[in-house]
């Protein structure tokens, strides 16, 4: 078929949807939890089923040759065999020709875990190669669905930028009546609905951009149906047919009530989101660039200064000694951008004694990148000289990166992407490397014509918006290549400035560095010299910076908080060393500082702290918090206890003197340790009842179910002295 006989079979289409036959049995998959059954109908593509529950999804709308062409579908059939994935999700393929257009095809892939309500899916264009996308780029329609029969709206918002903490943070937000009748257009990227019963549906997009900068978004209407739309860039005008995909979806079904599938949803991101999960095990990390930045601020040296065997090494053995399993050689490691080797003048046996040393304590090495620079002098540069960013069509300008060559700005949307990838495996396999944190990547920054974001034919702003769109889903594919070659890999984006890319794609393959050093000056409005002088408000050891750190909690209760790194300080004083180390093990599990300093006592708590912290950090990582009080306030109480194993952590925190009693919401295991000052006994219901003495801002833990604890037994006291 010719461009003019496909055009004109779209446009003699009849706008009635022919309706698929069901004569020839069910087509769909299941779990016992949740069913899918394929249609192709006009008003149910597919339906989601949970016992009694049931909820028809729309086909999705695209524009396509001029026109407006929903997918509804003729005969779909299955298009292969169900396929095992490494994380034990099942995918399963479906297919169908489009009823009112045979020369288009739709085909959906479904991944289904085997015991969570939450699954996977999204939808590939087949087509005849001179069919275009048309538009502007929001003509398209993802999914359709109706919430008429779940009045209880709220949407779970995940990239609100928050100056007071410069942290990225989450929002519940219920959603009233009248945004229904007012038609309003929500953000998520999590929608959910439920009703009296408690039965309840989620719906899900995964892609990244800070909020109110939404690529896509949940569009309400009067009758309270929810479709989910594009709103600008999600693809070309001009762009092929042929190939397209949509974005991952997720829809969920339960009857426990919203946050019962919050519950559900957080299990589901931690073990079934990703096929690598590497990135969802609770390491400790270690990262060497609050040193160096103290070494600039405080001792007027260089940021890499401190870049050499002797000081790593000093800080690997006293990491060791605090049960640190993952240390972090930041900026400063490498030679040049672009080409990433090991610098020499730095380390003149390329990191070799460091490997070694690490090896020996069965610690791995992590490593700090620039996804988007490339020396003037790389050979990587020099290979991809074509994909430099362009703004306005001028090519973007060198700049210093952290006191080593000036770089170019590179395009990720380009085939430059690839280029990195293949760096980032050889960097990988020759240093022995399995962490990789990426910093630096803003949302927006290239409208080349010359890239994957567009071409002559497309506008500087299309080329702009499309590569903020393709962004974070090409970060996501560099990571699945490189993962692919190397499997056991963790990658992490820093995401501690605004106008990144954050949202549910990129945890999809990794996990997300979520706090550098929180507010700076300028956040307060406090004069400043921004070119000579430290801009970090929360640079010293003290409960302060824990406020900040721990105010992101929040997000545990749908993403687990160990998919959001942050680093706590170890420094002197115990108190200091207590409040930091209570507030890590709620599962951010990051630790920075001047190592070499602490004092042999300081280091010594810390590390059996952390000792105590591991046996229990699985169960930690598993349980979503039950948090008691406003963060900084007098208390603050985290409980992470597993209900399956009754292990996991209770920490109080308080900034007034006094005593504070809590009751703990789980049954937890009957055996325990606790810091000094702190009364543990059990209840006629088998809940802990902990009492604990402040006198001033401290903190207290209670680690449940880990070895050399005590047994409940009526009133008992801990006396462990050792640890203050």
């Amino acid at each position: 078929m010719n461009r003019r006989d496909w055009v004109k079979s779209t446009l003699l289409a009849s706008s009635v949807f022919v309706e698929a036959s069901s004569a020839a049995g069910r087509l769909g998959c299941e779990n016992g939890l949740v069913s899918v059954e394929v249609a192709g109908l006009g008003s149910e593509l597919w339906t989601l089923t949970t016992g009694p529950s049931r909820f028809a999804f729309a086909p999705p709308t695209f524009a396509i040759d001029g026109r407006a062409v929903t997918a509804a579908l003729s005969s779909p059939k299955r298009e292969s065999e169900p396929r095992q994935l490494t994380n034990g999700v099942t995918e399963h393929r479906f297919s169908g020709q489009f009823a009112n257009c045979p020369a288009l095809s739709l085909e959906m892939i479904f991944r289904i875990a085997p015991d969570n309500p939450v699954l996977r899916f999204r939808y590939i264009l087949h087509a005849m190669p001179e069919a275009k996308m048309t538009g502007d780029g929001a003509q398209l329609r993802y999914l359709d669905t109706s919430f008429a029969a779940l009045p209880h709206c709220r949407q779970v918002q995940l990239s609100g930028f928050n100056d007071m903490l410069h942290s990225y943070t989450m929002a519940e937000l219920e959603v009233p009546e009248r945004s229904f009748a007012d038609g309003l257009a929500l953000t998520g990227p999590i929608l959910t609905g439920a009703d009296s019963e408690n039965r309840t549906l989620l719906v899900a997009y995964e892609h990244g951009a800070q909020i109110p900068d939404a690529f896509l978004q949940f569009k309400l209407d009067s009758t309270r149906r929810v479709s989910l739309q594009a709103t600008k860039a999600n693809y070309l005008p001009g762009q092929k047919v042929d190939g397209y995909s949509t974005v991952w979806m997720q829809a969920a079904a339960g009857h426990g009530g919203v946050d019962g599938l919050a519950g559900q949803y957080r299990r589901f991101v931690l073990e079934y989101m990703s096929l690598r999960r590497e990135s969802r095990r609770s390491y400790n990390f270690y990262n060497t660039w609050n040193f160096q930045e103290r070494n600039k601020w405080q001792s007027g040296k260089a940021y890499l200064d401190s870049m050499n065997p002797e000081r790593v090494l000093a800080e690997i053995d006293t990491a060791h000694r605090m049960e640190i399993e993952v240390f972090v050689l930041d900026t400063g490691w490498y030679e040049k951008t672009g080409d990433w080797q090991v610098s020499r003048a730095r380390f003149p046996d390329a990191l070799g004694e460091v490997k070694a040393r690490l090896r020996r304590y069965g610690m791995k090495l992590g490593l700090w990148f620039d996804p988007t620079a490339a020396a003037k002098s790389s050979g990587m540069l020099a290979r991809y000289r074509n994909c430099v960013q362009t703004v306005k069509g001028v090519e973007g300008k060198p700049r210093p990166i952290w006191e080593t060559e000036e770089s170019y700005p590179m395009c990720l949307a380009s085939p430059y992407s690839d280029g990195f990838a293949d760096a980032l495996i050889r960097v990988a396999r020759e240093t022995g490397a399995r962490y990789l944190k990426w910093d630096a990547i803003g949302q927006y920054g290239c409208d080349s014509p010359h890239h994957w974001h567009g071409n002559e034919s497309n506008t500087e702003e299309e080329r702009w918006n499309s590569y903020a769109f393709e962004l974070p889903l090409q970060m996501a594919r560099i990571v699945e290549k490189v993962s692919a070659a190397i499997p056991d890999l963790i990658v992490d984006f820093d995401i501690t400035e605004g106008r990144r890319a954050v949202g549910l794609s990129f945890l999809s393959v990794g996990k997300y560095f979520l706090i550098n050093n929180g507010p700076y000056k300028f956040n307060y409005d406090v004069p400043m010299d921004r070119e000579h002088e430290n801009w970090n408000l929360f640079f010293y050891p003290g409960p302060a910076r824990t406020w900040i750190c721990r105010s992101p909690l929040t997000y545990d209760k749908w993403i687990p908080s160990i998919l959001f790194l942050t680093h706590y300080l170890p420094d002197d004083p115990a108190s200091s060393q207590l409040v930091n180390v209570a507030s890590l093990i709620l599962g951010q599990n990051g630790i920075w500082g001047d190592l070499p300093r602490v004092s042999a006592e300081g280091v010594a708590l810390i590390g059996r702290l952390l000792a105590r912290y591991k046996q229990v950090r699985e169960d930690v990582t598993a349980s979503g918090a039950v948090t008691t009080g406003a963060v900084g306030g007098s208390p603050e109480i985290h409980e992470k206890i597993a209900a399956r194993t009754g292990r996991g952590v209770v920490a109080v925190f308080a900034t007034a003197r006094g005593v504070y009693t809590y009751v703990t919401t789980s049954r937890p295991a009957g055996t325990f340790w606790a810091t000094p000052g702190t009364t543990v006994r059990y209840d006629e219901r088998g809940h802990a009842v902990i009492v604990v003495e402040f006198t001033g801002s401290d903190a207290a833990i209670v680690f449940f179910g880990v070895r050399n604890s005590r047994r409940a037994s009526g009133m008992l006291r801990n006396e462990v002295s050792e640890d203050r």
